[in-house]
């Protein structure tokens, strides 16, 4: 796991300003989640592998299980086109996903470019919703809830105004109906909701300070445990320059 203890956001509008003068809008997610680590919220330790044999040994060196995810600012929602294996075991079978993964994107995405495939551990836990974006009535709003069907389906999210105090990211965290999940549920452990309250207010912070550069950035996954919370998948897109 990385992060900063402190914001860097002198760090961050220099990343920003390269990405604009590439003349992109989406970032890739090894630069959304670096974004995240400067802005102090935990991403866990990963690496981009342009091989297989290269990926099979960085899953080595982080340690089994892993994930794989191709790396493409073309393709912001990866797993709609096969772009993401879980739950790999092996070097054998990170040589067999690797080329699975790009096959599949290949197959679906004609044209795509490919940066490489990202090599990242496979964290289990408790699942939650982060997110930043611009509301066309409210401005710009922080939003929180817990993964799955609650969001997807129910809709069952809160969201502020940024800039948030810490009263309100707590409010967001008990406001929403499945917030009974985080305390324990049918046995399993309570997890972290200081984590969670930490993350949100670095997230306000970060849409507050660049709301002119950052359209929307979210985390989905952050996955939380008793001992606190890592954001294991993240995109962002920006504004036009």
């Amino acid at each position: 796991m990385r992060a900063r203890r402190k914001p860097d956001y002198q760090l961050i509008e220099g990343f920003l300003s390269r990405v604009q003068r590439e003349g992109r809008q989406s970032l890739t997610e090894p630069e959304a989640m670096e974004v995240l680590a400067l802005a102090g919220i935990p991403v866990p330790v990963e690496k981009v592998a342009t091989s297989a044999a290269e990926a099979a040994r960085f899953a080595r060196d982080i340690g089994f299980p892993v994930v794989l995810k191709v790396v493409s600012g073309d393709l912001p929602h990866k797993s709609d086109v096969g772009g993401v294996q879980l739950g790999v075991r092996s070097q054998q079978e990170v040589r067999r996903a690797f080329a699975a993964v790009l096959s599949r994107v290949r197959k679906k995405s004609r044209g795509a470019r490919i940066e490489g495939v990202l090599v990242q551990p496979h964290l289990s836990g408790r699942e939650v919703i982060l997110g930043a974006t611009h509301d066309p009535q409210l401005g710009p709003v922080v939003v929180f809830g817990l993964g799955g069907t609650a969001v997807e389906i129910l809709g069952d999210v809160a969201f502020r105004l940024v800039p948030i105090a810490e009263r309100d990211a707590w409010e967001m965290v008990r406001e929403v109906r499945s917030a009974p999940l985080l305390d324990g549920y049918r046995g399993a452990a309570a997890v972290d909701t200081k984590s969670i309250v930490r993350a949100l207010l670095n997230l306000s912070r970060l849409m507050y300070r660049f709301s002119d550069v950052i359209r929307e950035i979210e985390i989905n996954p952050m996955v939380m445990t008793p001992r606190g919370g890592v954001a294991v998948d993240a995109m962002a897109v920006l504004a036009r320059r």
